[in-house]
């Protein structure tokens, strides 16, 4: 049996995916492909072309995108072993935080487990297309949400619209610690947070 690293079928299908897994990283981050060109020197063209899977991926250009997302270069490129159903779990921070993949395949809903240390407690509210579900694990979450300002604890959970100017965070009192479901736009999370009284 080949394994699938000598196999041309499969290092095509593993190329065709890298488009998907750029577009959804730089998503999942709420840039522009106007932020990444700025911050790589590719151009808005080229990195569109990338995206769709009209240009051929080279080292040239993922390892500055890499970079730019902080990602490690195979999670761009590298397919999960076949028939393995085991998530590779990846810690890694971005923006200061301890951030944990827990989806490995590039798609509509991506998922996350966040450590958010206790000095990120100002808020820098931002929007972007999708929608966003968060459940509280562990310690004390704050979540602005357009004018409104909430303290979520431990087993609390709320899903917004992120075209709503939001932020989350610690309340300063310590670490947080959250998982964190992201949809595209028109998607809602199947398990929603109600309010007392909602149906």
């Amino acid at each position: 049996m080949t394994h699938p690293a000598g196999d041309p079928g499969a290092l095509s299908a593993a190329l065709e995916l890298v488009g998907p897994r750029l577009r959804s990283v730089r998503e999942s981050r709420g840039i522009t492909l106007t932020d990444v060109a700025g911050r790589t020197g590719i151009s808005k063209s080229t990195l569109s072309r990338l995206e769709n899977g009209q240009r051929k991926p080279s080292l040239e250009l993922l390892l500055p995108l890499a970079q730019a997302y902080q990602v490690p270069l195979d999670d761009l490129v590298g397919a999960p072993e076949v028939g393995d159903p085991r998530i590779r779990l990846r810690p890694r921070r971005v923006n200061g935080r301890l951030v944990v993949p827990l989806t490995r395949h590039p798609g509509e809903v991506q998922a996350w487990k966040i450590v958010v240390p206790a000095r990120q407690s100002v808020p820098q509210p931002r929007s972007h297309d999708g929608y966003e579900w968060l459940y509280v694990l562990t310690g004390r979450m704050r979540l602005v949400l357009g004018d409104r300002d909430h303290v979520l604890g431990p087993g609390e959970a709320a899903d917004f619209d992120t075209r709503v100017p939001h932020w989350f965070g610690s309340t300063g009192e310590g670490p947080a610690e959250l998982l964190s479901i992201f949809g595209r736009p028109g998607e809602r999370m199947h398990v929603r947070a109600t309010s007392q009284g909602e149906d």
